[in-house]
């Protein structure tokens, strides 16, 4: 049997039988296990189930990955949702140092700062940003926060209440009630990753003069402005077809029977953690205390949270949004072996913005902002520059390095 027709018998047997269900629940979450299952099952006749369960608690104990804590807040969104964020403050001694280019700049003497607002992609977190925060620590006040239902914010009330279906548009509005409780005044770069620069399309085609009058910059890292619907998960044709017509209402039943499909994740650890790795990295000397820092925050979106949030992607499109950045900085980064937003969705969000730096980065996958660090933060140090936000010739922190022969920074 091919990968793919493994793939889609396993997603009806899942519709179709729940006690099934929890032997495949790990796989249905994410998009589908392609390839995956095979190295995962080399795995098991070389180490020890046991093994790689103290192995993982090792990693989990030790590693040192969004360990970063800021000023906490929590803003209120249009229904209700508390909205959870962090706010690192410029360090007031290295706000000294800069003054005097600060005010250049700037033109006045007592500017406000400026705000980077850093939004997170599906089924992460905050935390995420773990390298780049640390980089930036300091240097510019910035802003993290957890879209509804993920990290430490509140579970969604417009779905769980009300039964609303979540949009993109929500989250849009998402931002701008962050924005207003953690950034009230002054100039904004909006940064996002995946989800987030989705959140940020939504954003600025709901808030249009907000953006033409307060947002300086904004960087797009591994995101799309729509036909997702039309993505491949790295799957040949008939996988693809396959999965588009279950997995959607494979999700919704799932989501509806929480409890038990934890369970069955929890029991299809290994299977899922090379789910994610497949999705998630192109490389292969990961640092498997980034690997598995990875795993953490998507293994803690409960499946009902992936279920809730899956259809928004289908009915995203936001093309037209995006003519509200072209007067302003703009980086454009993906990874070119991204299977989940495809880099070249990337490319057409920089067709739009002719003006946009643009950055495909060869070797690597979604999770860009983790497996190369260094880049990602030295294009957003750029960016930055460019905006007037730091002075060039800044020097951010010791962002450190995702190889497996690498010491966290």
């Amino acid at each position: 049997m091919s990968e793919s027709s493994a793939v889609a018998k396993a997603a009806v047997e899942a519709a179709g039988g729940w006690r099934r269900a929890t032997g495949i629940a790990g796989a249905a979450i994410g998009v589908v296990a392609a390839g995956a299952a095979a190295g995962v099952a080399i795995e098991r006749m070389t180490v020890g189930r046991g093994i790689r369960r103290k192995a993982r608690l090792a990693l989990d104990s030790a590693g040192p990955y969004g360990a970063l804590r800021g000023t906490p807040g929590r803003a209120l969104a249009d229904d209700g949702t508390e909205l959870y964020y962090e706010v690192d403050d410029i360090d007031p001694d290295a706000a000294a140092d800069l003054g005097p280019r600060r005010r250049r700049l700037f033109g006045r003497k007592a500017p406000a700062p400026v705000t980077v607002v850093f939004s997170h992609g599906y089924c992460l977190g905050q935390d995420s940003w773990h390298f780049q925060r640390a980089a930036l620590r300091g240097v510019v006040r910035t802003v993290h926060w957890d879209q509804r239902s993920h990290g430490r914010s509140g579970r969604s009330v417009a779905q769980t209440r009300d039964g609303v279906p979540l949009d993109i548009d929500q989250l849009g509005r998402d931002l701008k009630a962050v924005i207003d409780a953690a950034a009230p005044e002054g100039p904004i770069v909006l940064v996002g990753h995946s989800m987030g620069g989705m959140t940020m399309m939504a954003f600025a085609a709901q808030y249009p003069e907000l953006v033409r009058e307060r947002v300086v910059a904004t960087a797009f890292v591994g995101t799309s402005s729509g036909r997702l619907g039309e993505v491949n998960f790295g799957l040949p044709v008939a996988g693809v077809n396959a999965v588009r017509r279950v997995l959607p209402g494979v999700l919704k039943a799932l989501g509806q029977r929480a409890e038990l499909v934890e369970r069955g994740r929890r029991a299809t650890a290994d299977l899922f953690a090379g789910i994610i790795k497949r999705y998630s990295f192109a490389g292969r000397d990961i640092d498997p205390a980034v690997a598995r820092f990875a795993e953490r925050m998507i293994e803690s979106t409960p499946i009902d949270v992936v279920a809730e949030f899956y259809p928004a992607f289908t009915d995203h499109d936001k093309t037209e949004a995006l003519a509200l950045f072209q007067d302003m900085p703009v980086l454009v980064l993906a990874g070119v072996q991204d299977l989940v937003t495809p880099s070249e969705h990337s490319e057409a969000i920089a067709d739009l913005l002719p003006d946009a730096e643009l950055v495909l980065v060869p070797d690597a996958g979604h999770l860009v902002i983790l497996e190369h660090p260094e880049l990602v933060t030295d294009r957003l140090a750029d960016l930055l520059v460019r905006a007037g936000a730091v002075p060039a010739g800044t020097t951010v922190g010791r962002y450190g390095s995702t190889s497996s022969t690498a010491h966290p920074g």
